[in-house]
């Protein structure tokens, strides 16, 4: 369902049948207000809404991780949250580059061909920060644990992998 981007909207907005209540959302450290079902997947909110399309629809169902996100720095598949249960910051692909900076793990990523289609990409990039984010230095094993939600069609397994061991090193030697 789509918001009504209508700043001259009440306090909530009749959308068909259902009643959009106003939502504030923190994405990529900025304030948005939207007016959406309460029960509208944040996906179609962040695309929608938004613009922000690095956020892939994929299954639809939470198995394939193409839409996953950040929220409070944790993965998690935006097709399957309600945009008025997000609650904490969300981070989505184009907010990880930090001014003109790519993020260590979208470096690496490019650095390793780490992808073909590219489809899948955000998503596992995505995973893949929250994963270094609570473990610094993941064993191969421990990666491939991780990213089971996430599926790459094309193959790129090995070099997603060999990415993600790049990017910690490279976070490990700047802090970030």
């Amino acid at each position: 369902m789509a918001g009504s981007g209508d700043a001259s909207l009440p306090d909530f907005a009749v959308q068909g049948e259902m009643i959009a209540m106003p939502i504030e959302l923190e994405v990529n450290g900025k304030r948005y207000p939207v007016h959406y079902d309460p029960d509208t997947p944040l996906l179609y909110v962040l695309r929608d809404e938004l613009g922000l399309t690095g956020t892939k629809y994929g299954c639809g169902e939470g198995q394939c991780g193409a839409c996953t996100v950040l929220i409070g720095g944790a993965p998690r598949r935006s097709c399957q949250i309600p945009a008025s249960a997000a609650g904490k910051p969300i981070t989505t692909i184009e907010g990880l580059e930090k001014e003109g900076q790519l993020h260590a793990v979208q470096q690496a990523f490019l650095d390793a061909g780490a992808f073909q289609c590219a489809y899948c990409t955000p998503g596992i990039i995505m995973s893949s920060v929250g994963l270094l984010k609570v473990n610094a230095n993941p064993s191969s094993a421990e990666i491939v644990q991780f990213l089971q939600g996430n599926i790459c069609r094309c193959g790129a397994h090995p070099r997603i992998i060999e990415a993600i061991h790049q990017a910690a090193r490279a976070m490990q030697g700047s802090g970030r």
